[in-house]
């Protein structure tokens, strides 16, 4: 394969992964590293460095959209990437030690069982089309989780309002641990944490977390490059496919139902945690 051949498979990889990523608001890179580690041959921890340039351009392209589609909640946002920011430090900090030591497969067996553990959760809310109203706590106030925007799928205005900050934070430290030691935007920690813990509408969910992978991202991706796992040509094409495959994302987001972007999460959610389960027991 020539290197332009290469560029160009890498670009098209890279586009369907960026409109996934947009539509789940899980990032591109969870789709990429597979993708480059089993079917291409590239190195895993370039793999990883790849996917983490990838996340900021999928999260660059659906956020700018979807920001003019008033859905994502910066405020929430940004009141939760402290958590992920650090947690993103120390896992880039960890991948040195966990490489060094050969124990990737623990990690990856815990991740995969931590992805499955929230298939059945998923199911059930998958049922409503918004999520049932919870009694405001101390959180709701203090840190003004709340919101609203025009859903055309159903064609009426959505309020919302969040609970349980402090569980999400912590989901978030973890999600942002994970995305700096996988080297992926780790958005189906970050969509649990303010769908499930959180209470706040799948599509609010999912546009907010692609705004938060992005300086999750940004973080580790820094880290990463001082290791040499960022190689510019891998880079790049994954830049440009998956900035393209966000940004169409993002425009089909108002026009699908939450039921059916929460169907997609979690038909992903089980077959990549299958997939980590089956790459941590050396199956994969």
């Amino acid at each position: 394969m020539t290197p332009l051949e290469l560029f160009i498979v890498l670009a098209v990889a890279s586009a369907i992964s960026g409109i996934l990523g947009s539509l789940t608001g899980l990032g591109g890179a969870t789709f990429l590293v597979p993708i480059y580690s089993l079917f291409l041959g590239i190195p895993i921890q370039y793999a990883s460095g790849a996917s983490l340039i990838s996340t900021i351009a999928t999260s660059a392209g659906a956020t700018s959209a979807n920001v003019k589609n008033k859905i994502v909640n910066i405020r929430i946002g940004m009141s939760l990437e402290i958590a992920t920011t650090l947690g993103s430090i120390v896992g880039s900090l960890t991948v040195a030690f966990i490489y060094s030591h050969h124990l990737e497969n623990v990690i990856y067996v815990v991740f995969g069982l931590v992805l499955l553990s929230q298939v059945y959760v998923q199911l059930k809310r998958s049922k409503f089309e918004l999520p049932k109203p919870m009694k405001p706590d101390w959180s709701t106030k203090i840190f003004s989780l709340h919101g609203s925007y025009y859903d055309m799928a159903l064609d009426k205005q959505v309020e919302y309002y969040g609970v349980r900050w402090w569980l999400g934070e912590i989901i978030m430290f973890m999600a942002g641990y994970i995305s700096g030691l996988l080297g992926i935007g780790s958005g189906a920690l970050k969509v649990l944490g303010m769908d499930w813990a959180m209470n706040l509408p799948m599509k609010v969910s999912t546009t907010t977390s692609n705004f938060m992978i992005g300086v999750t991202a940004a973080t580790g991706s820094s880290i990463y490059w001082v290791f040499g796992y960022i190689q510019p040509f891998i880079a790049a094409a994954t830049a440009i496919g998956v900035l393209a495959g966000a940004i169409l994302g993002a425009r089909l987001i108002p026009k699908v139902r939450n039921s059916r972007i929460r169907l997609i999460f979690t038909a992903i959610l089980v077959i990549l945690g299958i997939q980590m389960l089956l790459r941590g027991l050396g199956l994969f």
